[in-house]
């Protein structure tokens, strides 16, 4: 089977004064996401224009990665649990990288 890098692209939309509490807990799942043994990178993004859109953008080795990663305790119990009641909207991509001329 040919491992297939897996890019995710998520836009949060913050509720009004719950930026503080999830970027603190969004740095502890970065920290463990990036232990992962499939994560190639986790990366935090805000919007300059308006502070309480989140954008992340992670690797993985492949589609089994990402599946590990969203079964992880710290998906399930953090985000899931503790930051996604904090926000207002949520959008997440998967995608796989295009080479021109491929």
């Amino acid at each position: 089977m040919n491992k297939i890098p897996v890019y995710v692209f998520a836009k949060w939309r913050v509720k009004e004064g719950q930026l503080d509490t999830v970027l603190r807990l969004l740095s502890e799942v970065a920290s463990k996401s990036e232990r992962e043994a499939g994560n190639l990178f986790y990366k935090i993004h805000q919007n300059n224009a308006d502070r309480n859109i989140i954008l992340l953008y992670e690797g993985y080795n492949d589609e089994n990665a990402v599946a590990e990663h969203r079964n992880s305790e710290h998906f399930q119990k953090t985000v899931l649990g503790e930051i996604v009641p904090l926000l207002e909207e949520r959008e997440v991509t998967l995608t796989t990288l295009v080479t021109p001329g491929s």
